[in-house]
């Protein structure tokens, strides 16, 4: 035991979400301020709860983990057991003491496990952190091991009982639901809906028990491990494990013995500055009953989060208002959104239903008396106008409501949209973002999806406003055009489509056919690009096409600021021999170059000069080494740890699998800049889940992550498909690169692209993984094609005299400087490069 002694000026209390959103807006106001987060979870980082269930699979933490924290923020394990205000101090499990100068609450809540006999059986378990996952997943592997066929019961048929079950089916499970209410998701859907959606999760082959009230759990005499659920006067169930996730209850302990207030049914009670009964005493998320009122959703606690950031860095803030409850999510691949007032029963109010049991849709309006002001509504199996209709609740329709959940080949099926919202409305509810703030982000130049999501974080959290977005760019009248530029109103997608059907290739016979004018520096290397994405037998310098690229295509190489070039050459994986070590290091020193290892595992000069480029490739080639691609809008490089070459964690051979997709994918064309990760195992030293194609290796084969990328919009990647084997892995991939080459926008990464294609991640998955287009042969052929007709293109030009020409800067060239350039020594030593200010008196 120790009774040391720590201060800091704001200790928060819990490293949820909520705690980690307040840290993160505090030390943003006030970097000068000590904050330190206690923390009881064994997990050392904050992480995305909303997502748990997405950790079945890769079994990767890290996929979870939310931002690193500025320096100023300090966690700390351990578990607080007593509050005393009067000193304003807390005290650890482990007898350590801090002092604060403000305490924050965020503890969050705990599982509700129901007082019945056997609920302290070893085969119960609760559905709420990573580490109850890993105990789930746990005993079911032994019971996989004990007697083969394994089943779950899931008490509780609400949000987090359907995620549960997900979870448990997915791990390989018999799972049944067990539920209280006469139907599903009580407090979202009404009874059609449930029925609905109880068909369409009994159709994935998990059985459903509403109405059921589980009285007792003890142990079974006829198998082994297992136990029996006693559900009333639905009977027995035998399961080997029981699961509860039955709602929460504030983790309020900490309250009476510190003499703070607690809310009627828990929770320490704060006012709308989320201020507790204490001074000094603060509390958020789902621990604090904002006037007596709690929250089980992390909008709030965010909302939370921010006001009390505010407040004590001392900025005017707004109350708490009353929060939108809404929520939109899919449930083992089932759409189910609720939003506003569901439940109605206003004298008068009228109800809009749609109702078809052969698609399994269920969709519910409800509209005041007049049946002009929405006031809430209910859609399962197919939401995608939820983004539309939860902005507009409250307010006085636009339009046909009608037209507002009929399919799509309904009359007026586009008759409301983003631009008919006040600037008032709450469009991204997660983060608490108006339109009237995305409208100001526009006006400040955020002119795409991706941007302003980067400024005013909607549609970060759980997505769903992200078709919002792109509706109010529109409505603000930029349109997010697709034309190319001024000279072809077809998106890049439909000039691909234009190229490949006519087999176009030269820039003048295709602007002639399809556009206007001569053509500019935008639809002129996006042509090129085009035709080098189709005909890769076709070099980038070859006839007239060489023209268009831009410059870094032009010269194969890489323009930095001083008006020379960088050599990168492929290095897959990060392997080099000796010998092209060495060439390197001889190549840097003759030509007076500066080395650098980049992020990629790859070796960079910097400083060549135009004409020195052959040369240096010369000397690269003759020890097989060849062109990395940097220069273009291609495939960089295939990021890897060392898996089971030497890593003793190593699930699969990640060095060798890099290696075939670099290989595999090197010189391919592309809207943009394609990185590539693999890992070898959950540990993921990669960092494959930060590039455009990540993989992660399990136990049985790959997990595929696609979309993600770095820079100053970071997104992680998303899980297309788990447990592949190699070419299963191949094929896929193979797919979605063709799949993003064909309709993605100039320019686009794939984080964006896939952000905005219609149908998101679910689209792209159903395109490549399912075939629903009917597309994936010519997928496929579009990659072997590139795979099969690659050809390096530096050695290509050193073959070739007439485009050796083109790395000549002029034909008197001197030998010696240029005598209005000052040199200076480089800040990293060994070589001098020239300064950007001209010498004085330089003409």
């Amino acid at each position: 035991m120790t009774n040391s002694l720590h201060r800091s000026d704001v200790v928060v209390v819990g490293f949820g979400m909520v705690g980690h959103r307040f840290a993160e807006e505090l030390a943003e106001r006030r970097p000068d301020l000590d904050i330190t987060i206690i923390n009881r979870e064994t997990e050392d980082y904050a992480y995305d709860r909303v997502q748990l269930s997405s950790y079945v699979g890769s079994w990767n933490r890290e996929d979870l983990y939310l931002d690193q924290l500025p320096d100023n923020v300090t966690v700390t394990p351990g578990r607080v057991v007593s509050i005393k205000p009067d000193v304003q101090e807390i005290v650890l499990e482990d007898g350590a003491v801090y002092a604060y100068g403000e305490l924050v609450l965020a503890t969050g809540s705990r599982p509700f496990v129901p007082r019945l006999p056997g609920n302290d059986l070893d085969q119960v378990h609760v559905y709420r952190t990573l580490d109850d996952m890993d105990g789930i997943r746990e005993a079911i592997e032994q019971a996989k091991e004990q007697h083969g066929d394994v089943t779950a019961v899931v008490v509780g048929g609400g949000l987090l009982g359907l995620e549960a079950a997900g979870a448990t089916q997915a791990m390989g499970a018999k799972t049944h639901v067990v539920e209280m209410a006469p139907r599903l998701m009580p407090l979202q859907v009404d009874d059609a809906g449930g029925e609905m959606l109880s068909q369409a999760i009994r159709a994935m082959g998990v059985d459903i028990h509403v109405g059921a009230v589980t009285r007792a759990i003890e142990s079974s005499s006829s198998k082994a491990g297992a136990v029996m659920l006693d559900m009333g006067d639905e009977g027995e169930l035998e399961t080997d494990l029981v699961i509860f996730s039955a709602g929460v209850r504030p983790r309020d302990s900490l309250g009476p013995d510190a003499g703070l207030e607690l809310g009627g049914r828990g929770g320490f009670l704060t006012d709308r500055q989320c201020r507790t009964s204490i001074d000094h005493i603060s509390a958020i998320g789902e621990c604090a009953a904002v006037d007596g009122k709690t929250y089980g959703l992390v909008a709030p606690g965010y909302t939370m989060a921010e006001i009390t950031a505010a407040r004590l860095a001392g900025e005017p803030v707004d109350d708490f208002e009353d929060p939108d409850m809404s929520t939109k999510l899919k449930l083992m691949g089932v759409d189910v959104a609720s939003f506003g007032d569901a439940f109605s029963e206003l004298e008068g109010r009228k109800e809009l239903h749609i109702q078809d049991p052969v698609s399994g849709v269920y969709k519910k309006l409800i509209l005041d008396s007049e049946g002009k002001r929405l006031l809430g509504g209910i859609l399962v199996g197919e939401a995608s106008s939820y983004s539309l209709l939860r902005p507009m609740v409250g307010s006085e329709l636009p339009g046909d409501p009608v037209s507002l959940i009929a399919p799509e080949s309904g009359a007026g099926s586009s008759a409301i949209g983003a631009s008919d919202l006040p600037d008032s409305t709450q469009i991204c509810s997660c983060n608490n973002v108006s339109k009237g703030q995305i409208r100001d982000a526009i006006g400040q130049g955020c002119h795409s999806v991706e941007t302003i999501m980067g400024a005013t974080r909607a549609g970060t959290s759980c997505g769903s406003c992200i078709p919002m977005l792109k509706g109010i760019l529109e409505g603000e009248g930029i349109e997010q055009s697709k034309a190319v530029c001024e000279h072809f109103p077809q998106s890049r997608a439909e000039l691909f489509e234009i190229a490949q059907s006519t087999g176009i290739t030269d820039f003048d016979e295709f602007i002639a056919r399809f556009g206007e004018g001569r053509g500019c520096e935008v639809c002129k290397p996006t042509f090129s690009n085009i035709v080098a994405s189709m005909h890769t037998e076709q070099h980038v310098l070859e006839g007239r096409n060489a023209g268009l690229q831009d410059t870094n295509d032009r010269m194969l190489g890489n323009m930095q600021k001083n008006g020379t070039y960088s050599v990168i050459p492929r290095q897959p994986a990060g392997n080099v021999t000796a010998e092209q070590l060495v060439e390197i290091g001889r190549i840097a020193e003759d030509f007076d170059l500066y080395l650098k290892v980049t992020g990629a595992q790859r070796i960079a000069m910097f400083g060549a000069r135009a004409e020195d480029l052959p040369e240096i490739w010369r000397r690269l080639i003759a020890v097989g080494m060849e062109s990395g691609q940097a220069y273009g809008k291609s495939l960089r490089a295939v990021k890897s740890c060392v898996g089971t070459d030497w890593c003793r964690y190593g699930q699969q051979d990640s060095v060798a699998m890099a290696v075939r997709l670099e290989l595999r994918y090197r010189g391919l064309r592309s809207p943009h800049k394609i990185k590539m990760g693999v890992s070898g195992c959950a540990r993921e030293c990669a960092e494959a889940r930060g590039k455009d194609v990540g993989v992660i290796a399990t136990e049985t084969g790959w997990n595929l992550y696609v979309g993600g990328n770095g820079g100053a919009t970071p997104r992680q990647a998303e899980l297309l498909a788990k447990d592949l084997d190699d070419e299963t892995l191949l094929r896929y991939i193979d797919r979605y690169l063709s799949f993003y080459i064909r309709t993605a926008d100039r320019l686009q990464r794939t984080a964006a692209w896939q952000a905005e294609i219609e149908g998101g991640l679910d689209h792209v998955r159903d395109v490549v993984v399912d075939d629903s287009l009917g597309i994936v042969d010519d997928l496929e052929q579009f990659m072997k094609h590139h795979v099969t007709n690659y050809s390096d293109e530096w050695k290509d030009v050193l073959e070739d005299p007439e485009k050796l020409k083109r790395f000549v800067s002029f034909v008197n060239a001197p030998d010696t400087p240029d005598p209005t350039v000052q040199f200076e020594e480089h800040p990293q030593g060994g070589r001098k490069v020239p300064l950007m200010t001209p010498v004085v008196g330089a003409r």
